[in-house]
């Protein structure tokens, strides 16, 4: 039996939307992640989402190609809206309500991250969306993640990836390399684990909010995510290295 949570934190990157293509979104890929979180949300849990948008522009990316960092990551923070308006509409053609907030207000297209009314929406069953990441250049998804799971007081941020959990090296490289079942705040920032940014982990660890990362591919694997089961690798204040 896994554990029961009432109000979960879930983060996509902007990558889990395209699929097998080489940029922007795959709709079928859109539409199954919507299924799974359509599932949950009938189990009665509160899902928050915080949605990248590198499948469309990546702020370092364009900062490396020569453009101004902040305005980079400005670009970055309207791509993730774009990915948060499609996600919301696949969600609503499933009858799940859904309501969009952004850190940049715009809104003829969504609502202002407002703290309270988010919580709101959540209580009354309303999956939140949060785009535009944390409205400031120079930060990532993951750490805006980690900011609204803090802010809305959730239980457990899940992590959705291209691998099963955290490893001691990168298995695409490694055959040998070892997949941890849980972690420690303090051993990811001490070995520079690339889970999250440190920035993110620090959040996580002094608001006590675990974070679980798991393998987004696997066909079920987000119901089963934040219905508790075992899968994937917990961080956490409370775990051992194992």
């Amino acid at each position: 039996m896994g554990i029961t949570y009432r109000r979960v934190l879930l983060k996509l990157s902007g990558e889990a939307l395209m699929g097998e293509l080489n940029y922007g979104i795959d709709p079928a890929v859109v539409h199954s992640i919507a299924q799974e979180i359509t599932d949950v949300v009938a189990e009665g849990i509160q899902t928050a989402i915080v949605v990248g948008g590198g499948n469309i522009f990546r702020g370092i990316k364009g900062a490396a190609a020569g453009m101004d960092r902040a305005t980079a990551d400005y670009i970055g923070m309207i791509a993730t809206v774009m990915n948060a308006m499609t996600l919301q509409d696949a969600l609503e053609q499933n009858g799940v309500p859904t309501r969009v907030q952004t850190a940049i207000e715009m809104q003829e297209v969504a609502e202002p991250y407002i703290r309270r009314r988010a919580i709101r929406h959540l209580e009354k069953g309303r999956v939140v969306i949060f785009g535009a990441g944390s409205g400031n250049p120079f930060f990532t998804t993951d750490t805006t993640a980690a900011l609204r799971a803090a802010e809305i007081n959730a239980e457990v941020v899940f992590k959705a990836t291209k691998v099963d959990g955290i490893y001691d090296s990168d298995p695409k490289v490694n055959p040998n390399a070892r997949r941890y079942q849980s972690l420690t705040y303090g051993h990811v920032l001490s070995h520079n684990l690339r889970v999250m940014d440190g920035t993110a982990i620090a959040l996580c660890k002094d608001n006590n909010i675990p974070i679980i990362v798991f393998d987004l591919s696997g066909k079920g694997n987000i119901k089963r995510a934040l219905l508790g089961e075992p899968i994937g690798t917990i961080v956490g204040g409370s775990c051992e290295v194992s």
